[in-house]
């Protein structure tokens, strides 16, 4: 590990001009490259103290052996050469793009005599139209098998276009009607241009006269009695309207515009990119993004337009749509203007079909960052190294085949709750869930609640053990499932977790290092994980333990305690909603679930209820005039008494678990959802 102070720079020996600048390691090779607007600002933060540091800047400072840099002329030369060292050098700290293929697109060689229509990728040649990009390339050769047939535009190479020129007769296209043969002479040079500039004419979204004039002709056809002209016309128009339907038209006519959308944790990021053109959605394509580098939503944008237009292969359109826009925004916007050509609006959409089209693109980002993750999870050789790592990292005996994770969520204060997640083998076992209510006291005190909670599960777990002896499974059995209850159900809880993970630091694990000592439990790991700097903490350690960005150990700890998070927050969620409907018709004497239910549909709300008269509630079918005088007296005298609502059904569902501290068994869905 290098000292940072062995080679920072000589005071004012760094310029105040914008620049790019290149941390090196001890072998020579580059590490990290940055730009600045000022260079002496930027790599004066970089030797301060590395308590002050966050820890991947730490890291890497720490790594390096030498910083370098370069001056240019403005903040846009410092974007464009910030970009070149990226892909020259692949620097380990920058941001990591696992895709960078290039997506095939629909190109028309307008810079030849007899223009072709083929799938191309790569950077873009002078004189070529381009159509895209697309997401995969049978997708374009479905469109261009359906435009064929009215635009017939040659999509032979030039060696077959050549042989056939050669021998006078036409591949089998040409006898199909699929291609209007120039080869041998079908049709000139100037009436193919013509067919292919048709061709980009459709392609780039002006449908709407072309469609019109060949229904004309097929009108005109029909009245000379014409059929099979007319037959033929209307097979065209029928072509080119399914081909307009492959991609979906979400803006106005004649709008051009690429739309990228980000989805992201601490770890990493999920990039999507739609193109539009001409108000269809003419190609979708995405990458995976390590945070290698701490960088926010901006910086994180600022590098996707990077990556998506600084080799050159991808045409800047009028607009460049985005979930936040780079600090400052200025530089980008010039750079993105000059490889157009002509002004690019690079922007926030803020309402209507834009910002509607924004959440669809995020939708799919969120969608390949969870199946990202889906993929990673399900694999064996995978899960087995993060779980040894965990082992090794915290110094376990054995590998942690069994997690438990603890989170408490609150609003402030108020409707205080727990979750406990079970991971097995590296998956969520979900039907093993348990959730908590905390009434004992109100507060936002996350660590007498976490001691609280912890108690609760390892006193029901000693309970259960008392109850059943201690089990052990006889060498010559296969039994695996351990205690059961009276009706043959597992008790789960009586299964000790290998590793307790509190979601939190140092106070935490504090308290539920507290609470097993208080019930004489040593036999359990327990460690916690906090969210800003991803530190795992142990019990009675100044220090914590970080563990490496790749590792996968990290990665499974922080998905275990994102899953007790959001099973937490789900909880609170619908205990918030029980309270905001609370009222007082379980209070009503002689008043069942069923009439609840008739008045609360009857009257949509406990408000209306409360203003109507006996009469306006006698109306309610299975409502007599003396219960609705005892309605009417009951919400306007007695202090409302907790009930919820469900929203869906109407149901009235009681609040009703004693003294707040019955540990409830999760009923979920397939999605883990609490019911």
């Amino acid at each position: 590990m290098a000292d940072p102070s062995t080679y920072r720079p000589a005071p004012g020996a760094i310029p105040t001009s914008p620049g790019v600048y290149r941390f090196r390691d001890e072998h020579g090779r580059v590490i990290y490259v940055g730009k600045a607007k000022s260079l002496r600002p930027r790599l004066s933060s970089y030797f301060q103290d590395l308590a002050n540091l966050h820890p991947r800047t730490a890291t890497m400072v720490t790594t390096a052996a030498s910083v370098e840099w370069t001056v240019v002329g403005t903040e846009v030369e410092a974007l464009q050469l910030e970009y070149s060292w990226i892909k020259e050098f692949d620097p380990r700290f920058n941001v990591k793009y696992r895709d960078d293929k290039s997506y095939p697109e629909l190109a028309v060689t307008l810079n030849e005599e007899f223009p072709r229509v083929q799938v191309m990728r790569g950077a873009h040649k002078k004189g070529v139209r381009y159509f895209g990009p697309y997401g995969h390339a049978w997708a374009i050769r479905e469109t261009v098998d359906l435009l064929l047939r009215v635009f017939p535009v040659r999509t032979c190479s030039n060696g077959v276009f050549k042989r056939a020129q050669q021998v006078g007769r036409p591949c089998l296209l040409g006898y199909i009607g699929k291609c209007a043969a120039p080869c041998v002479g079908k049709v000139s040079a100037a009436e193919h241009r013509e067919l292919a500039e048709e061709f980009c004419d459709f392609m780039a979204g002006r449908t709407g006269n072309y469609l019109r004039r060949l229904e004309e002709q097929m009108g005109e056809a029909a009245a000379e009695l014409e059929y099979e002209k007319a037959a033929r016309l209307r097979d065209d128009i029928e072509a080119l309207k399914r081909a307009m339907e492959k991609n979906a038209v979400v803006l106005a006519d004649g709008t051009d515009a690429d739309l990228l959308a980000l989805a992201e944790d601490e770890l990493e990021a999920a990039v999507q990119i739609f193109h539009v053109r001409g108000g269809r959605v003419r190609g979708q394509r995405g990458w995976v993004t390590d945070k290698v580098e701490d960088v926010d939503t901006a910086a994180l944008v600022e590098h996707a337009l990077q990556q998506l237009y600084g080799s050159g292969s991808e045409s800047v359109p009028r607009e460049v749509l985005v979930p936040a826009l780079p600090e400052p925004v200025g530089p980008a916007q010039e750079w993105l203007s000059g490889l157009r050509g002509a002004q690019v609006d690079l922007r926030v959409p803020q309402r209507g079909d834009k910002k509607d089209l924004m959440a669809t693109v995020e939708r799919n980002a969120q969608q390949a960052l969870a199946l990202h993750k889906t993929k990673r999870a399900s694999d064996l050789t995978t899960r087995s190294r993060a779980l040894q790592e965990i082992a090794d990292a915290l110094e376990l005996d054995s590998v942690p085949l069994r997690i438990e994770c603890f989170d408490i969520s609150h609003l402030q204060g108020e409707d205080v709750v727990a979750s406990m997640v079970v991971f097995e083998d590296g998956l969520a076992r979900k039907g093993e869930y348990r959730r908590f209510q905390i009434k004992g006291f109100e507060g936002q005190d996350d660590v007498r609640s976490m001691h609280e909670v912890i108690s609760r599960r390892f006193r029901r777990y000693l309970q259960e053990r008392e109850q059943t002896g201690e089990w052990a499974v006889p060498e010559d059995s296969d039994e695996t499932d351990g205690p059961r209850t009276d009706d043959g159900r597992p008790k789960r809880f009586a299964y000790p977790p290998q590793l307790l993970v509190v979601d939190g630091g140092q106070p935490q694990v504090a308290a539920a290092q507290r609470a097993l000592d208080e019930l004489g439990i040593d036999d359990v790991a327990l460690c916690g994980l906090a969210k800003r700097l991803e530190e795992v903490w142990l019990p009675g350690e100044d220090d914590p333990v970080v563990l490496p960005r790749s590792s996968e150990g990290l990665y499974l700890l922080q998905r275990v305690r994102d899953e007790a998070h959001r099973f937490a927050i789900s909880y609170q969620r619908s205990k918030r909603t029980k309270r905001l409907t609370t009222g007082g018709l379980d209070a009503v004497p002689g008043l069942g679930q069923t009439r609840r239910t008739a008045l609360l549909k009857h009257f949509g709300s406990l408000k209306k209820l409360r203003a109507a008269t006996v009469e306006e509630i006698c109306e309610v079918p299975g409502i007599g005039r003396r219960t609705a005088e005892t309605v009417v007296t009951a919400l306007s005298s007695r202090t409302p008494a907790a009930f919820a609502v469900n929203t869906a059904t109407g149901e009235i569902m009681e609040d009703a678990v004693p003294g707040g501290t019955t540990d409830e068994s999760l009923a979920s869905t397939e999605s883990g959802e609490p019911k």
